[in-house]
């Protein structure tokens, strides 16, 4: 039986956005305070290609701060990208962590599948 999943991500576990950092060769997140334009925020920041100001990754809540002054100082597929990275890892890390196998799918459009067969060995990592 087949299942469509629509997931609003939030990030929470810091495992899966390193795997998800690594898979979009990006330098690990590193917990500190960073300057953004006109605040500070504290979390697990994450430098994207050609952003000026980092990404903050608040896990207690799950929610991010950014400034990327509407795609002036940084683009939005960067962002787009990282979420995405960062549902796929979350999603095959929790499967496993349940004795489920993934397969993973790269689609022409962009978007990924995943297929989760349950109680199978692990495969396609």
């Amino acid at each position: 039986m087949s299942h469509i999943v629509t997931i609003k991500t939030e990030i929470r576990d810091a495992g899966a956005l390193h795997a998800a950092c690594s898979r979009l060769g990006l330098k690990p997140p590193i917990q500190e305070t960073a300057q953004l334009f006109t605040s500070k925020a504290t979390g697990h920041c994450i430098r994207l290609p050609g952003w000026r100001y980092p990404v903050v990754c608040q896990l207690d809540s799950g929610q991010i701060q950014l400034d990327n002054f509407a795609g002036r100082w940084g683009e939005q597929i960067r962002l787009n990208n990282l979420l995405q990275a960062y549902a796929v890892e979350k999603a095959k890390l929790e499967a496993r962590r349940q004795g489920h196998s993934v397969i993973e799918q790269s689609l022409q459009d962009g978007s990924i599948k995943l297929t989760i067969q349950v109680g199978g060995p692990h495969a396609n990592d």
